[in-house]
């Protein structure tokens, strides 16, 4: 068969060379038939007895996890038997089928269909991911149904070869993952997903090559056809020429002996050519990343996302998470850190989070009630996640992170919040921290352009670039007809980012970047030229960028960097970042 490439987007670095194995989605051979009365109940059995089976499946697979699987799969394990228990999974069908008379196969495709139109309008990127995870479970259900449960080729007998294997599908779920993990399982393609899919986190905790949203790839893409995946490009070639499969093998050899060199920088410090000290930090979302963030030689936690503990809680009692639970929680982090400052950025949940599902009404949810002006207009709630962080300071060195914030009456109702929940806490006799440091998010471009207001008010300012930009450019980055203007090199967003580091500089306050622009490699010397001396990112990003500040010369650099600060048109300013990267 002819050689054909295929372009989506990157979410995992590096080059996987394997054979193709498919996975066809149960959904499309569903049949549709309606059941007689008398055989009614029988069918609402054979669906609650697959759920049954589903659920086995799944607490076997959380069992079984391997010692150094990585800490995510455990989550979203958790996560899918959760969706598992909801009504809206667990009971609804069952109406379908006895309201209906479908079948249990049409009925469960039936409502979520239902449930993936709601997530179709929310306009959060992580969240509107979350669609993926209700159609991976009720995959699962699916395929019990229909008998075809079975994703794996079967085992190797001893001593038989199997070429490295890239599975191919339409999605793939994290636990699904788990099973191709002793199987020579190098990389995977999906055609649906994007940078904050679950799979994506996985195969960046897993540190394999992996490339999503390639549309067409599991029906043009054929069983064991030679496939490349190009991670760093989001690009796959299936039926590779011989030329072409020897160039990117010599690549994959160059990329191995550089991984292994960086191996060696872990406990190397974070210093310029000419001895200017980077803090380098890890984004987190739950406490059981921080041995991967120690691993990767993290100076401490620059972001912990705490709006993870209060998802996919729809079996709970309570589908917010008591002071207790997020203390704990937030105490396992500080004390996993051994020291190390750990950032709690308060809950950036609002309109376009579904907590409850039907409360969701607002029209453009990004621009609605959510992080800190759904947490204002929540006290209750704000106030006993701020008791919790609080209470997780007399174990470490913690600091609060406020997001979103925009409005000078916003900074003085947080920090007077927090003011009164200190003062419970001292009522209640409870220690903690009394000089914690509390520090705004800026990722609206009106915090960027009143930055006096805010350095005179807060102990440090974090840049949150993945809203900045966003905003700056009035686009939505999930939108796929203008995820193209998404640009972190526009002029308007480096000048945003510049101001905010000159305006904490003059103040005498740290500021950190902890948007994706942190681990971009590409934009390490830019952003060191502009003054920035803290990165959060990605543990799996750390050693990267750590190489790139061993290699700049900060001089160089910022005289550089002064000229492109300097520059307005596109081209002229990614040509010079370029050179900028290589010189």
């Amino acid at each position: 068969m002819a050689s054909f490439t295929l372009h989506g987007i990157p979410v995992s670095r590096g080059i996987a060379i394997g054979r193709a194995h498919l996975l066809t989605p149960a959904a499309l051979d569903v049949k549709h038939y309606l059941v007689a009365e008398e055989h009614m109940e029988a069918e609402v059995r054979r669906l609650q007895e697959a759920i049954a089976e589903v659920h086995r499946g799944l607490q076997a697979l959380w069992t079984d996890l391997p010692k150094d699987a990585p800490t995510e799969l455990g989550a979203f394990i958790d996560v899918h038997a959760l969706i598992l228990s909801d009504p809206m999974i667990s009971e609804a069908p069952l109406d379908i089928i006895r309201t209906r008379h479908y079948n249990a196969e049409w009925a469960l495709v039936t409502q979520i269909d239902e449930l993936s139109a709601q997530f179709d309008e929310i306009e959060d990127a992580y969240l509107r991911e979350r669609k993926a995870d209700i159609q991976q479970v009720a995959e699962r259900v699916l395929k019990v149904l229909m008998g075809s449960a079975q994703l794996v080729p079967p085992p190797l007998s001893e001593g038989e070869y199997q070429p490295p294997m890239i599975v191919v599908a339409h999605d793939i779920s994290p636990a699904d993952m788990l099973q191709f993990r002793d199987r020579s399982f190098i990389g995977f393609v999906t055609d649906v997903g994007g940078q904050n899919s679950h799979t994506a986190i996985v195969a960046r905790s897993l540190d394999i090559p992996a490339a999503v949203g390639m549309s067409q790839a599991s029906s043009l893409v054929e069983q064991d056809d030679w496939v490349i995946i190009d991670g760093d490009a989001g690009v796959v070639i299936a039926n590779p020429s011989p030329l072409v499969l020897e160039q990117y093998r010599a690549r994959q050899a160059l990329m191995l002996k550089a991984r292994k060199k960086l191996l060696k920088l872990k406990k190397t410090p974070a210093v310029t050519r000419d001895g200017t000290a980077v803090t380098l930090l890890a984004n987190i979302e739950l406490p059981d990343d921080c041995p991967g963030a120690l691993e990767a030689g993290a100076q401490g936690v620059g972001l912990f996302r705490s709006e993870f503990l209060f998802m996919g809680r729809a079996g709970h009692a309570h589908k917010i998470p008591t002071e207790d639970e997020q203390f704990e929680q937030y105490k396992k982090a500080v004390l996993a850190m051994k020291g190390r400052p750990v950032t709690i950025r308060t809950l950036d949940i609002g309109a376009d989070k579904p907590l409850d599902q039907a409360e969701h009404t607002a029209l453009n949810p990004a621009l609605g009630l959510r992080a800190i002006r759904y947490c204002l207009a929540e006290p209750a709630l704000f106030l006993t996640q701020l008791r919790a962080i609080l209470r997780a300071s007399a174990f470490g060195k913690v600091r609060m992170l406020i997001p979103m914030l925009a409005h000078a009456f916003e900074i003085d109702q947080s920090l007077a919040m927090i003011e009164q929940a200190k003062a419970q806490l001292r009522e209640a006799g409870v220690k903690y921290d009394t000089g914690i440091e509390v520090g705004a998010m800026i990722e609206i471009p009106a915090a960027a352009l009143s930055l006096p207001m805010f350095v005179k008010r807060m102990d440090f300012l974090s840049i949150g670039t993945n809203d900045l930009i966003q905003y700056t450019l009035a686009i939505d980055r999930v939108d796929y007809e203008v995820a193209h203007l998404y640009d972190p090199l526009h002029p308007a967003v480096l000048q945003l980012i510049a101001m905010t580091i000159a305006a904490g500089k003059k103040a005498g306050i740290d500021v950190a970047v902890c948007g994706e622009m942190a681990g971009d490699t590409k934009l390490t010397r830019l952003l060191l030229g502009m003054g920035l001396r803290e990165f959060s990112m990605h543990p799996a990003q750390l050693l990267s960028v750590k190489q790139e500040i061993l290699n700049s010369d900060l001089g160089a650099i910022m005289a550089q960097t002064r000229k492109i600060m300097r520059t307005c048109e596109p081209g002229a300013i990614a040509e010079a970042v370029e050179q900028l990267r290589i010189g």
